[in-house]
């Protein structure tokens, strides 16, 4: 339901200050358009993010290595009047309008149940904790220049700017974990999403130039550096959006959780899928159903590969990193099942590119993006031989971006700043 919320549609690419500017100045105009005139706006941005490795582990307590990346979220707010609040976005056209006295838990089915979860979150903190807020009317608009429905993680970019948006104007001095779980209590209690920590931890805790290491069972974190004159992060884009994801991947949480509530009972000591020996699982496969033993699999390796690659990472090994990439790609197709003939292509495509060093479809699958490593030097040739063969294949050429990192959600100076 979010593929109506930007004003960017899938495949343009933003390059530059100039061009970061006028999207924001854009942006702040056509507040005043949807909404009419009123108070100055102040401007928000929040951050998409890609993984790199880690995959489907977050939910199963396993490790993640994901990097927030400079595409994502524009927010304008401003005051209004009396205790209406009313959401709306670039491109849809419809806007939803509410009192902060009467709001209710009543999903709309739309995109806006997203921030409208957050609102719900962050006013159930100011009543939790007693805070002291004034808690005014404000006319918000959503947009941005991230693609949606692609694996970049534009429902957590949206939740966490969110937060972030309604901390700010109305002054309550929360913090950035308060914003994480504000967003993660959105999509999982009422858009009804049974995802991980990873990315609203991914989006709340970014830093420039960095990989976070997120351990997904005590929520534990730390930064690994990714040197960006050697290495570049391309996102590929193979236009194939997501319409059945969301049921496709709340069915491998539960093949998930059931794997590990038959095999805990061989392994006591385990508190999630992730902690479960392979040896046990493998001594126990014959007792699950077929799918649901290669969803545990695939899990137990993973596990197992992260670690690998960050090792390989923080010794400065990065075709070590993306050796692993590629092997979390195979069993992301065979043993988890979410790629798409698309992802597949572009990932053999880059195996064999002078200069890739590891990709592997990122976000939930079915669809969407696939993440590249390649040396910086490489980026452009590389970029332009994988979109060709899969032009060459499927009819279309992709949309490839070079994304740099992202400093993480944050207020903009004004229409004219660049986040």
């Amino acid at each position: 339901m979010l593929e109506r919320m930007t004003g960017v549609g899938s495949g343009q690419i933003v390059r530059g200050r100039e061009r970061w500017e006028s999207q924001l100045a854009a942006h702040t105009r056509h507040l005043e358009t949807r909404l009419g005139p009123g108070a100055p706006a102040r401007i928000f941005f929040s951050p998409g993010r890609v993984n790199l490795m880690g995959a489907h582990l977050d939910y199963n307590g396993g490790p993640v290595m994901p990097t927030a990346v400079d595409r994502g979220t524009f927010i304008a707010a401003r005051p209004a009047r009396g205790r209406r609040l009313r959401l709306a976005s670039t491109l849809d056209g419809a806007t939803l309008e509410v009192d902060l006295s009467t709001v209710t838990r009543q999903r709309t089915g739309g995109w806006v149940d997203y921030p409208l979860g957050v609102l719900l979150e962050i006013l159930a903190l100011v009543r939790h904790r007693g805070l002291s807020a004034s808690l005014t009317g404000l006319d918000v608009l959503f947009g941005g220049n991230l693609p949606i429905g692609a694996g970049l993680s534009s429902s957590a970019s949206i939740c966490v700017g969110t937060a972030l948006a309604l901390d700010r104007m109305w002054e309550l001095g929360l913090d950035r974990m308060d914003f994480v779980h504000a967003a993660l209590r959105a999509e999982r209690e009422f858009v009804g999403v049974q995802c991980g920590i990873m990315d609203p931890y991914a989006v709340g805790l970014a830093r420039d130039g960095q990989l976070l290491w997120l351990d997904c069972k005590d929520g534990s974190s730390t930064y690994i550096p990714i040197d960006p004159a050697r290495h570049a992060i391309a996102v590929a884009d193979t236009l194939v959006r997501r319409e059945l994801a969301q049921v496709a991947f709340n069915e491998r949480v539960r093949q998930c959780r059931s794997a590990f509530e038959s095999l805990r009972e061989h392994q006591p000591d385990a508190s999630c899928l992730r902690d479960i020996h392979f040896d046990t699982f493998d001594a126990h496969r014959g007792t699950l159903a077929p799918a649901v033993a290669r969803r545990a699999e695939h899990v137990i390796r993973e596990v197992a590969r992260t670690f690998a690659a960050r090792d390989a990472l923080e010794r400065g090994d990065t075709r070590g990193l993306g050796a692993e990439m590629f092997r979390a790609h195979d069993s992301l197709r065979d043993l988890f099942e979410v790629s798409v003939p698309e992802l597949d292509h572009l990932v053999a495509s880059a195996a064999t590119s002078p200069g890739v060093l590891g990709a592997r479809l990122t976000g939930a699958g079915f669809g969407g993006c696939v993440v590249i490593l390649l040396e910086t030097a490489a980026g452009p040739g590389a970029v332009d031989r994988i979109a060709s063969e899969f032009e060459q294949r499927f009819g279309r050429r992709p949309s490839i971006e070079l994304y740099g990192g992202d400093a993480g959600p944050r207020e903009i100076a004004g229409p004219r700043g660049s986040p």
